[in-house]
């Protein structure tokens, strides 16, 4: 194998951080095994089996405290993180000489990386929670996504939570009913399986129907590797929004991907026919209920916020935009991160090479 350098091997590493969603779990992955290597010294960095599956558990547990979750991607998915393009065992080897020899300087690199990226989005909450709905503007909301390098690898999960907030504040403000009956000529089959009925159904001979609130749910949090809805409702819609900027990868990945019968597609308005054309040649669009399209989000927000009902929407889609931005990246309020940086000590480290 070639020598590599420790530039080369900060290239590589970058690239890594780079290409990583807000939540940055690879590259925190690569520094737990980099704290484990320098502290602990129970793995051999040139040796993959002495750490590849043990890791995922030390970043998880540091993930926990400032992101709320775990990654959910598939194991061969994470174990991308070792080949070759990305940072192999050769690669980690070096990174860490240079972070035992000088007191864990990559793992405070990698740490100040997921910093700065969780500022990012901490402006884009700002945004939220400086605005009212006379002066929100979504335009200007999704170019802070577009326009920051580091945010815009996270753009489907903002366009996810934008489409969420209207939605969901919509279907609040309309006080949509459901109602769920049975044939009464079944009665016999719900008799015979009463527990299941009343149990599971919450229906019985003497109650034939009932009715509750309509809502909309987002399915949780989700990864680049997820497949399936992202919301759904108990009046039987599911919605898988993918906003995408269109290429011969991603449009076979809209047919490999979609798992839903009622999809929702949202998309720049200049790809919306060319989304339709490729959707008609593979028979795909059948299982597409709508395209909704940036300019049809603005207008309705418009409408939303500063519209004739803008008094009983507004607050509310704003409200639940700030709160699914706290839900899906909690480490904008990093009170945890901040004790946790200054623990390892990683706050008197400096060094000009690493400077991000």
């Amino acid at each position: 194998m070639p020598y590599m350098n420790i530039q080369t091997a900060k290239e590589a590493l970058d690239k890594v951080i780079d290409k990583s969603r807000v939540h940055l779990y690879k590259p925190i992955q690569i520094a737990e095994i980099l704290y484990r290597d320098r502290i602990i010294q129970d793995i051999t960095l040139t040796e993959l089996e002495t750490y590849r599956n043990p890791s995922k558990k030390w970043r998880d547990k540091i993930c926990v405290p400032f992101l709320g979750r775990t990654s959910t991607s598939s194991a061969r998915y994470q174990d991308d993180l070792f080949n070759e393009n990305a940072v192999p065992p050769a690669t980690l080897a070096v990174l860490g000489k240079e972070n035992k020899s000088k007191n864990g300087i990559v793992e405070a690199y990698i740490y100040k990386r997921f910093a700065e990226r969780f500022s990012q989005m901490s402006v884009a909450l700002d945004y939220c929670t400086k605005h009212s709905p006379q002066t929100f503007q979504l335009n200007d909301f999704l170019d802070l996504f577009w326009k920051e390098a580091g945010l815009k690898r996270s753009i489907d999960k903002i366009y996810e939570i934008v489409v969420y907030a209207l939605f969901s504040a919509l279907v609040e403000v309309l006080e949509l009913t459901v109602e769920v009956s049975y044939n009464l000529a079944k009665v016999s089959i719900l008799q015979e399986f009463g527990d299941f009925s009343s149990n599971v159904l919450n229906l019985s001979s003497n109650t034939p129907h009932f009715q509750s609130t309509a809502k909309i749910y987002r399915v949780g949090v989700t990864n680049a590797a997820d497949r399936g809805m992202d919301m759904w409702a108990n009046f039987g819609l599911a919605i898988q929004i993918k906003h995408l900027s269109l290429s011969e990868e991603v449009a076979e990945n809209i047919v490999n991907t979609i798992t839903a019968d009622r999809i929702v597609i949202v998309c720049k308005e200049v790809e919306q026919k060319t989304i339709l054309s490729f959707l008609n040649q593979l028979g795909w669009k059948s299982r597409i209920q709508s395209i909704v399209t940036e300019k049809d989000l603005v207008n309705w927000y418009e409408k939303a916020l500063r519209g004739v009902y803008a008094e009983q929407i507004g607050s509310k889609v704003l409200e639940i935009l700030q709160n699914e931005i706290q839900v899906e990246f909690p480490a904008t309020k990093n009170v945890e991160f901040d004790s946790f940086f200054e623990g390892r000590e990683y706050h008197r480290l400096h060094d000009s090479f690493w400077t991000v």
